[in-house]
């Protein structure tokens, strides 16, 4: 049996600012408004990568937040060209950088805070 990547879902607390956030900060594409369920939701493509977002489910209770460490999701990584730039770019925007920009060996790393407390890893491969 083969697997690949499909899609990465994500449940958010208010729909439309993580939709704006990953098309206008981040420019994905929108793809689709849909149900999941009984839920409100949408498709966005980030260069590929299909995400799935959604409001909770009437009957789910959300009791912890990404701001944790927890089983499961722990952070999302997105490729950059510039670091450097898009940190700049984001703290101008006023996102707060858990990790500033910082040389891991072959890459350059930082992660920040996304809505809902998500944490998004920003990684430069270098030379």
């Amino acid at each position: 049996m083969k697997y690949r990547y499909h899609h990465l879902h994500l449940i958010c607390s208010d729909l439309n600012e993580m939709i704006d956030f990953f098309t206008e900060i981040l420019g994905a594409e929108l793809v689709v408004r849909r149900k999941f369920g009984t839920a409100d939701g949408a498709t966005v493509d980030l260069d590929g990568i299909i995400i799935n977002l959604r409001v909770s489910n009437e009957d789910e209770e959300i009791v912890d937040d990404a701001s944790k460490p927890q089983f499961g999701y722990h952070h999302l990584g997105l490729e950059v060209d510039d670091l450097d730039a898009a940190y700049k770019e984001l703290t101008d925007k006023g996102y707060v950088f858990i990790t500033p920009p910082k040389d891991l060996g072959e890459v350059r790393v930082a992660f920040f805070k996304g809505p809902d407390n998500i944490t998004i890893e920003l990684i430069q491969p270098l030379g």
